[in-house]
């Protein structure tokens, strides 16, 4: 599948998901780029511009790029709604 967007990571975010397996949350985000909705692929790098990770986006790039850098908690605050605290969910999320 094509991404339609890509996400940089910061080194923390990139250590969970290799480590641990886990979802990723808009904490660690640093950057992104392209025009993605919700439910497109996009790809996830590293500070270096490694991709490291594919996955199906939670929230549109405008979205993302409001929510980026925050935690969790904050998402309500900064888009008016919820629908998921995951940027990508791991269960939607495959390392490369």
């Amino acid at each position: 599948m094509q991404s339609k967007g890509r996400l940089t990571l910061d080194n923390g975010a990139v250590k969970v998901l290799k480590e641990s397996g886990r979802s990723l949350l808009p904490v660690g985000v640093a950057a992104v780029d392209g025009a993605f909705r919700r439910g497109d692929v996009v790809s996830c790098h590293d500070l270096a511009g490694v991709a490291i990770a594919k996955g199906l986006a939670n929230y549109s790039a405008e979205e993302a790029r409001r929510i980026m850098g925050q935690p969790s908690e904050r998402i309500e605050q900064l888009l008016g709604y919820v629908d998921e605290p995951e940027l990508i969910h791991r269960d939607n999320l495959v390392l490369l």
